[in-house]
């Protein structure tokens, strides 16, 4: 029972790891149908820049653990920021560009990281706190997976509310349903888009300081590694769906965990497995809208 709970709950790390990334994604595209295939680096980033500023302050400190998931976070949304003001922006509408110029600056920033830190994994080390387990039934849990959960609900709440009870959400959601309508009665629909590309990289850089910490290092091909499931999770619960993704994001990590355990290490199959049952049975996904 010990190593149910056990996988269960390394489960829901690693699932609201999966979140932080794909809910950028999620967001991205539901509100501005944009495919972002260089998201991974703003995860890479934060994670890079947040190690570096924890070394500086005592990685070893609560301090410096809290001012590398800003800096992380801040990190991911500047690099965002900057992504879709000068590149994404010029090609709404535009998918095959979008897609080609997206996986360039993905290749392009993966070699500058390669150039920067090298190409060997950096391992780090956290508060001791976080390196330590907490006994619930039986079982001994890493203390970063309660870190990790409680940020990914922070972030999935923040989201929700800043869509439906801030006048930019509003702003945003009406621009994704009549851009010209609401440009027309003088509202710049694209600084609100430009703040939901912002958003997205903060939680993906959040999530990048928060997964080096869950898997011990942190390398320049990280981000991507994690894009890849992130992407799974987005077109699981559906594209567009914040709940969905969140819900696919537990669904694919407890899959893989308990596949990983007692099917011999075949988790990434279990979750592709799932990926083409949800795709030949509804392909919008879990709570994706179908389009018609």
């Amino acid at each position: 029972m010990s190593t149910v709970i056990l996988l269960f709950a390394t489960g829901l790390g690693l699932g609201a790891i999966y979140f932080l990334v794909a809910s950028g994604l999620s967001l991205i595209y539901g509100l501005m149908g944009v495919l972002n295939f260089a998201h991974g680096v703003f995860l890479s980033l934060g994670a890079f820049l947040g190690w570096e500023v924890a070394q500086m302050i005592g990685s070893n400190t609560w301090a410096g653990f809290a001012t590398s998931l800003v800096v992380g976070a801040l990190a991911g949304a500047v690099f965002a920021a900057v992504t879709e003001r000068f590149i994404v922006q010029r090609l709404y509408n535009r998918h095959i560009e979008q897609v080609l110029v997206t996986v360039g600056l993905a290749l392009a920033a993966v070699a500058l990281f390669d150039g920067i830190w090298g190409t060997d994994p950096e391992f780090i080390r956290g508060p001791q706190w976080l390196a330590q387990t907490t006994n619930i039934a039986g079982a001994s849990i890493p203390n970063d997976v309660f870190v990790t959960i409680s940020a990914a609900l922070a972030v999935l709440l923040s989201i929700v509310l800043f869509l439906k009870k801030t006048r930019f959400g509003m702003v945003i959601r009406a621009g994704v349903e009549n851009r010209s309508m609401v440009m027309a009665l003088g509202i710049d629909v694209r600084t609100a888009f430009t703040l939901v590309f912002t958003i997205g990289g903060a939680a993906a850089g959040l999530g990048g300081v928060l997964a080096s910490h869950y898997f011990g290092y942190v390398s320049p091909l990280l981000g991507q590694t994690l894009l890849l499931y992130a992407f799974i999770v987005t077109v699981i619960g559906g594209l567009g769906s914040l709940l969905g993704a969140a819900i696919a994001s537990v669904l694919v990590a407890l899959m893989q965990q308990f596949a990983n355990f007692y099917l011999d290490g075949t988790g990434d199959f279990a979750v592709v497995v799932l990926l083409a049952l949800v795709l030949l049975t509804k392909p919008s996904g879990l709570l994706g809208r179908r389009q018609v």
